[in-house]
């Protein structure tokens, strides 16, 4: 396990962050910190507000009230400005552009660096993360398998150079062993330098994967620690990781 950051810098800071659909309130009062050089997961049930966050630190959603902050400056509410930050999203469902080849996918996500020479560096690194995407750049990605665009979203959303990487539910509709694949590869890009915000159902995954987490349940942090805190906890196992007490059928309130 990588040290826990308590000594770095924190890189992205959200505070007090309120998002609503109307008359529905997604999040409310949702405060967490990313240290530099972390993997953080936020674990949760359906419903929960996880991919709502996930779109309000992009600008996708409207932040009702709140900050959020990427190292020490207030995050863009526009989705390029938040790029440009040096946040990338890999969202939930993938979304790669179906119609394109792997190659422009990939190429789409460097578009907001412009001319930058290093473009044909991070193209080579994402294809030795990911071979199969070398094997299929002329494919078009809407034939790819789900595994194959999971990886081609991953590979997009690095292509902006992020700082910041935001994943939102990679494993969704995947099988065991292209998770692990993943997984694999997702520990290899934080130990190159990209600090990891991880939105996951698949508690367990994430938490092997982070070094810290943090539990959201209706819109609220509820919970908060370390990994193996979080893994070691009776109320985590019954609610989240099909374990402990309850069986993993409880609704009690996690404090």
């Amino acid at each position: 396990m990588k040290e826990t950051g308590s000594e770095k810098k924190v890189l992205l800071e959200v505070n007090d962050l309120h998002v609503s659909y109307g008359a529905i309130r997604a999040l409310s009062g949702v405060s967490l910190k990313v240290f530099e050089g972390e993997i953080v997961s936020v674990i949760g049930s359906n419903g929960a507000g996880k991919s709502t966050l996930m779109s309000a630190i992009m600008g996708m959603v409207r932040r009702e009230k709140g900050e959020i902050r990427m190292d020490g400056a207030v995050l863009d509410a526009r989705s390029y400005r938040v790029v440009q930050q040096g946040v990338s999203l890999s969202p939930e469902g993938r979304k790669v552009f179906a119609p394109l080849t792997v190659l422009e996918n990939l190429r789409m996500g460097a578009f907001p660096r412009g001319k930058d020479p290093r473009v044909e560096d991070d193209l080579e690194w994402v294809f030795s993360l990911f071979p199969r995407l070398r094997e299929r750049t002329g494919q078009y990605a809407g034939t790819l398998s789900g595994g194959e665009q999971q990886m081609l979203a991953i590979g997009r959303a690095l292509m902006s150079r992020p700082r910041v990487l935001l994943l939102d539910e990679p494993s969704l509709g995947l099988a065991p062993i292209i998770i692990k694949d993943i997984f694999k590869e997702l520990r290899r890009i934080n130990s190159e330098g990209v600090t990891i915000l991880l939105v996951e159902q698949n508690a367990r995954q994430a938490l092997l994967l982070s070094n810290r987490g943090y539990v959201l349940q209706t819109g609220l942090m509820v919970q908060e620690g370390s990994s193996e805190e979080l893994l070691a906890n009776a109320d985590i196992k019954a609610a989240y990781l099909g374990g402990g007490r309850g069986g993993g059928k409880t609704t009690r309130a996690l404090t």
